[in-house]
């Protein structure tokens, strides 16, 4: 008898370490480059506030736009793992390009075209690591949400302290070391990762979008919900950003808290919430109350909706005088809060869903409601300088709000659908 291989983390296989120790560094290089981004652009390239905001909403939507087609290349031909290597490979040169100013643009598009081989290829490996029956793989999202929020925490604390305090460019390298820790990471711990299926012709690809149309039509109507969900979520890095720049009293004590450590919060958060949250929804399924997964997504986006109303609650009150940070600090917490109800649910609910042979691109179709809801970000992100501050918190809470409505309203029939691919996948 073969020796049993003990589970890692949260009792869930080695591979799912592996994977978010990737992502983990993948993230850590991208919210690095994120939390120096808005600040690079106004204080060092001395872009006006407007166009910033724009580049910095086109440059989320074609990172997330990119995957669409990644996920096509890495499931007829490519293969998930080669396209992690030759994407992540792709991104750490567009990072290390960041850190001379000449390169800004191209390395930005550097990095969204390496971002469309490797973003959809990773998570589309964390199904193919349990068999249809273990009770583990409902929860497995979540624990890989934790996992590449620990890179979202420590970036802006390393990279925005090395950009702010040293030079922009120390901060920029320091996001492109990230990400190739993440494929040696990778290519150490490829032997723990679920063997490559078969990948599919094209003409066997269009078969499977035919025989799912039920399944794609739910999985749409959620992404046009997720793309609103997204036009409020997406201001956490850009006008949110700048308003704790100038909106916020910093000072503590002799020290003023530099702008980009409260971009750690929402990570840190993550990682200390979702544990509890996940006992809390265990308890509520033993007792046969859980909620279906759009239910949950909708209450984190009526939660993430009142955390922006708390804004513009204390922008009102604030006037033109700078804010106390705890209320930041407050914003963050309720803002983690709804993001676990929402994000990850929604990105097991199309992995949960996906078609064999075409899970790459079913995932990337989630990142497809990330790039369009990041285009709307922008738009909406250009409105700061000609509306009062407790307008546009408003109208970001309203935005949110909106969302949950639409996902509440897709409910029912998201629910037929998720119990039809259930029979279907274990035959009972």
């Amino acid at each position: 008898m073969s020796a049993k291989v003990p589970s890692a983390w949260f009792g869930q296989p080695r591979g799912l370490t592996v994977l978010f120790l990737t992502q983990m560094w993948e993230q850590f290089s991208y919210y690095g480059m994120r939390a120096l981004l808005v600040y690079y652009m106004t204080k060092q390239l001395m872009m006006g506030q407007e166009k910033a905001s724009f580049i910095y909403g086109l440059y989320t939507a074609t990172a997330y736009f990119t995957p669409i087609v990644g996920g096509l290349i890495a499931d007829r031909w490519l293969g998930k793992r080669r396209a992690v290597l030759i994407g992540g490979s792709i991104m750490a040169i567009g990072h290390f390009m960041m850190a001379f100013e000449p390169l800004f643009y191209p390395a930005l598009a550097t990095i969204a075209l390496g971002n469309g081989l490797f973003l959809p290829s990773l998570p589309g490996q964390i199904g193919d690591l349990y068999r249809s029956q273990d009770p583990r793989r409902g929860w497995a999202f979540n624990v890989y949400y934790v996992g590449i929020n620990i890179g979202g925490f420590l970036a802006p604390l390393i990279c925005g302290t090395l950009g702010e305090v040293y030079g922009w460019h120390y901060g920029f390298g320091a996001a492109g070391i990230g990400m190739v820790a993440g494929l040696s990471i990778y290519i150490a711990g490829s032997r723990y990762l679920p063997p490559e299926l078969p990948r599919s012709s094209p003409q066997r690809v269009v078969m499977r979008w035919a025989d799912h149309r039920r399944v794609f039509a739910v999985l749409l109507a959620v992404g046009l919900a997720v793309t609103v969900f997204r036009g409020a979520y997406e201001q956490v890095g850009n006008t949110v950003a700048l308003w704790a720049d100038s909106g916020i009293d910093r000072v503590v004590g002799t020290m003023t808290i530099p702008g980009t450590w409260f971009q750690s919060m929402n990570p840190l958060l993550v990682m200390l919430m979702t544990p509890p949250l996940l006992a809390y929804w265990h308890r509520r399924s033993r007792e046969g109350r859980e909620h279906s997964a759009l239910q949950k997504m909708a209450i984190g986006a009526l939660i993430v909706a009142s955390s922006y109303l708390l804004l513009a609650a204390v922008s009102a009150v604030s006037g033109p005088a700078q804010a106390s940070w705890l209320w930041l600090a407050l914003f963050f917490v309720i803002f983690t809060l709804g993001e676990l109800f929402i994000l990850p649910t929604g990105l097991g609910l199309f992995a949960r869903l996906a078609p064999a042979g075409v899970g790459a691109t079913t995932v990337a179709a989630w990142f497809f409601a990330i790039f369009t809801g990041s285009l709307l970000a922008g738009a909406v992100g250009t409105l700061w300088s000609s509306l009062s501050q407790p307008v546009f918190f408003t109208s970001l809470a309203a935005i949110a709000a909106a969302s949950a409505g639409l996902l509440l309203s897709i409910d029912r029939a998201a629910c037929k659908v998720e119990a039809a691919r259930k029979v279907e996948e274990f035959g009972t």
